[in-house]
């Protein structure tokens, strides 16, 4: 079971709301860890998260397969408002770019 929870996708950091670092992991969304520090808040995370998977195993539960082990199709589909649509269509074609790289550079902007 160790090596499985190594693979999932941890995060460190700042919490603003809970004035503490807060560790999360990415496969369980619902679950988190707050500490004065940083290596705590990774430690307390890493343990919630093993004991979630070793509680999940018990009860015959499906575990969550790490993101870093799935398969990705390279396509990726995003609905927006077809005038949303119109402009950045319009806007790609000025500025020489495809649809999804304006849509990119749009979203990064903001």
């Amino acid at each position: 079971m160790q090596t499985e929870i190594d693979n999932y996708t941890y995060r460190v950091m700042w919490s603003e709301d809970d004035h503490d670092i807060v560790g999360l992991c990415a496969e369980f969304p619902g679950l988190s860890w707050l500490a004065p520090s940083s290596q705590e808040a990774f430690q307390g995370i890493y343990n919630v998260i093993g004991e979630c998977v070793e509680d999940m195993m018990q009860q015959g539960e499906d575990i969550p397969q790490p993101l870093a082990m799935r398969q990705s199709s390279g396509k990726c589909m995003v609905r927006i408002p077809p005038e949303v649509h119109r402009h950045l269509a319009i806007d790609a074609a000025e500025s020489g770019a495809s649809l999804i790289n304006r849509l990119a550079s749009v979203n990064r902007a903001q």
